[in-house]
């Protein structure tokens, strides 16, 4: 499942998602927490949602930033890379083996900053058009914030494409790589899983991606409207994760198909 706007929304829980949480760990149902955002570690996370009344362990939440780690262990074991971001992109790269440089790095890695520096920003795009493989954690192009909209991974990744004329590689959702690294993390298939999350750009069409049913929340981003603007469906839209509580193991039960929910 996705995090804010699932589970959080600026800081405050969704109403049931400590009682979804708890009835998952009853009924034995393994799950993981999303996050594009690849700001902090699963650490800081789980400190941030202890603060909200969430008691969910580092080991069951996944970042754009683990994913993006993942990925290029396979890719290039022991690689280096010039990385734009914060602890929690640097950490999950020197976990991997991974040596940070801006000395003829194998790749460029944009990830999540409040603070993005104009200089590291010159040197990424210097090292992009010299050859080093450019890699972003996430294509989100605006983060939440108490005063509104600020400028995220992606809109920093196409002014570097501007400027070098090379595309990034996105990890991070709507890629169904996070996906599938996420579904091997905890030991599940897609045939017996599904996603829950309040975009329709990202988490919807990630899982549908993927091959897992999918359940849209309208306690985030999404709307009843907007849901009409995709060419793909959920499987099912709820007001919340609050309408699972009590059928866990059958999230699907005298539910009403997404056409019936998003238009009524």
């Amino acid at each position: 499942m996705d995090m804010d706007g699932v589970l959080v929304h600026e800081e405050q829980p969704i109403p049931g998602a400590d009682q979804l949480i708890t009835e998952l760990r009853s009924a034995g149902i393994p799950f993981i927490v999303l996050t594009n955002n690849s700001i902090r570690t699963p650490r800081d996370l789980r400190a941030r949602l202890l603060n909200t009344g969430l008691d969910i362990e580092e080991e069951s939440i996944w970042t754009s930033a683990l994913a993006t780690a993942t990925f290029l262990a396979e890719q290039r074991p022991g690689g280096s890379a010039y990385v734009v971001g914060e602890s929690g992109l640097t950490t999950a790269l020197h976990e991997i083996g991974y040596v940070l440089t801006e000395s003829r790095p194998d790749y460029v890695v944009l990830g999540e900053t409040r603070t993005y520096s104009f200089e590291a920003i010159t040197t990424a795009i210097r090292l992009v058009g010299s050859g080093s493989r450019f890699i972003a954690t996430n294509p989100d192009a605006t983060g939440p914030s108490v005063n509104g909209p600020l400028p995220a991974t992606g809109s920093v990744a196409a002014l570097i494409t501007r400027a070098t004329g090379r595309e990034p590689y996105y990890v991070g959702k709507p890629n169904p790589l996070m996906m599938r690294s996420a579904l091997r993390r905890i030991g599940a298939h897609s045939e017996t899983t599904l996603m829950i999350g309040d975009r329709m750009d990202t988490d919807v069409v990630a899982g549908l991606e993927a091959g897992l049913r999918t359940i849209l929340v309208m306690s985030g981003i999404s709307t009843r409207k907007s849901v009409e603007m995709y060419p793909y469906r959920p499987t099912l839209v709820i007001d919340s994760v609050a309408d699972l509580l009590g059928h866990v193991a059958d999230p699907f039960r005298d539910q009403l198909p997404p056409t019936e929910v998003a238009t009524s």
